[in-house]
């Protein structure tokens, strides 16, 4: 089957750009001699992982409790989970991913302390965790210079195991060029540099320094202070990343593929790609760099500027040869969203389909609430 005898919409992934993606980061890791624990959100997918793995990851980021479970069930481990649990359903379930496999919680607060440190005496085991610094998103994270007090602190809790520190500097998502990036690098390599330091001369060791995004990859890759780091949208890259110039298109691996159905009036067309193939994200974290809802391959001329559920608006400035009828392939803004809304990826080479991949742990919390 080739890709002009698909049904449109369709998330369609390159697998070609896609392992090129996955030796690429890896080749680069490995000559600085670190590890790659990818974050899984990205794609959602058991598959997708497994190749993360055979491409040399030793570990995988979660960013739901669902992703940690779904990878424990596969043997892909260790993980850590990148947020701080708050009930007790969280808690237990964060208990027994500890008591099978190694897993690493973060903190970053005593709130849930008391509940998390009673779920593991109960399970019967110690759950392991990473201290939480912030690098300047101001989400999660103490300040560095706080890290020995918060451990401390921490200590009165037999059941929960300091491993080390943690953070992730997401502020770089608010980078409009490339000029930014090696700054908000620096920021997150001095983050981690400093909580270490403070937690050395309070005699407190350091198993895991990690932190990472797929912007500041290449940056901070080399700096002693991180041993591990967290790349996610590498697998796929964005228009996000194109606005960094931290991918080129040539990188950008998942696409959404489109059909134009109309064109009503001069400049306007419409095709049948909308919120639910593409989300809406126009940037995180404030960025101003993003034109429209995606960028329409080979089409320069053209804006994708609406969208509703299930179709899309696209304004033409000036010439274009387009015409109902007529395929595009739309390159996200955010690839993780776009990831996250459709069961599978339809995976070619070229313009011949090779399989279906499954996004197979995308259901948030179903795993545990259904049977």
């Amino acid at each position: 089957m080739t890709l002009n005898e698909i049904y449109t919409p369709a998330i369609v992934l390159d697998l070609d750009r896609m392992e090129n993606n996955l030796k690429h980061y890896a080749a680069l890791a490995a000559r600085h001699g670190k590890q790659l624990w990818p974050m899984v959100k990205t794609h959602k997918s058991t598959e997708l992982a497994q190749l993360q793995k055979a491409y040399g990851c030793t570990g995988f980021l979660c960013g739901t409790l669902d992703e940690c479970e779904a990878l424990a069930d596969a043997g892909l481990t260790p993980l850590m989970y990148a947020y701080p649990v708050g009930t007790e359903v969280s808690a237990c379930r964060a208990a027994a991913l500890a008591a099978r496999c190694a897993f690493y919680l973060r903190l970053d607060c005593l709130d849930a302390a008391p509940l998390l440190n009673a779920c593991a005496a109960e399970a019967g085991t110690r759950i392991n965790y990473t201290l939480i610094v912030d690098s300047g998103l101001h989400r999660f994270g103490v300040r560095p210079e706080d890290a020995a007090a918060f451990v401390e602190a921490m200590d009165a809790f037999p059941n929960l195991v300091f491993k080390g520190v943690s953070t992730h500097p997401g502020h770089v998502y608010a980078a409009s060029d490339a000029s930014a990036l090696a700054g908000y690098a620096a920021d997150e390599t001095r983050a981690v540099r400093t909580a270490a330091a403070v937690l050395r001369a309070a005699g407190r060791d350091c198993e895991i320094l990690s932190s990472g995004s797929t912007p500041t990859f290449r940056f901070a890759v080399a700096d002693e202070a991180i041993q591990i780091y967290h790349p996610g949208n590498y697998i796929f890259n964005d228009a996000i990343q194109l606005s960094t110039q931290t991918a080129s298109e040539d990188d950008c691996a998942l696409y959404v593929l489109a059909s134009v159905i109309s064109h009503p009036r001069e400049g306007l067309f419409i095709c049948d790609a909308g919120a639910k193939c593409l989300g809406l994200d126009q940037g995180a974290h404030g960025n101003t760099a993003i034109r429209g809802h995606g960028l329409i391959v080979g089409h320069p001329e053209l804006t994708l500027f609406s969208l509703s559920e299930e179709v899309g608006k696209l304004h033409a400035e000036g010439e274009t040869a387009l015409k109902v009828g007529d395929k595009i392939r739309i390159i996200p803004n955010h690839s993780c969203s776009a990831a996250n809304l459709t069961d599978y990826y339809i995976g070619v080479r070229g313009d011949t389909v090779e399989r279906l991949i499954r996004v197979d742990i995308r259901g948030n919390a179903t795993r545990k609430n259904v049977p």
